[in-house]
């Protein structure tokens, strides 16, 4: 299996200081700042970067789980909510809230909710994440 690469520069405090992060695919590269990161400042931050990481690998678990089975999955649209919090010791990453819009022909939503949930459990970001509370929300559409 291939190995991901990713950089990070920054320059200067935590405070006033800037930097970029990239993806060795070239497919990405953004600014990112202190505001960014804890205000509501223009660039990314690693947590919504983290977000997307885990929304894509959830929507391709899931769609495999689907297709497997034997389901025609016809769009998986997941959002994934990071919480990064101050506590005592530090600020760190609480909790992942994954909400995912599906249309896939053919299935109840009982057996959707279930393959959600083992894709939750499974996809690969998840386990990488399992110190922190992962919730799903999951909603079929027709």
């Amino acid at each position: 299996m291939a190995v991901r690469l990713a950089n990070a520069v920054w320059k200067g405090d935590l405070k006033d200081g800037k930097g970029t992060v990239s993806l060795g695919s070239g497919a990405f590269s953004g600014a990112y700042s202190f505001s960014s990161r804890f205000e509501e400042g223009v660039g990314t931050n690693p947590e919504e970067l983290i977000g997307a990481a885990h929304a894509g690998c959830f929507s391709m678990a899931l769609s495999a789980d689907l297709s497997k089975a034997g389901y025609k999955v016809d769009e998986i649209q997941t959002d994934a909510k990071v919480k990064l919090e101050k506590l005592e010791g530090g600020f760190a990453i609480t909790g992942v809230k994954l909400v995912t819009h599906a249309k896939v022909q053919d299935i109840t939503m009982e057996e959707f909710a279930q393959f959600a949930s083992g894709a939750k459990q499974n996809c690969p970001v998840s386990k990488a994440l399992a110190a922190i509370d992962i919730q799903l929300e999951a909603h079929l559409l027709k």
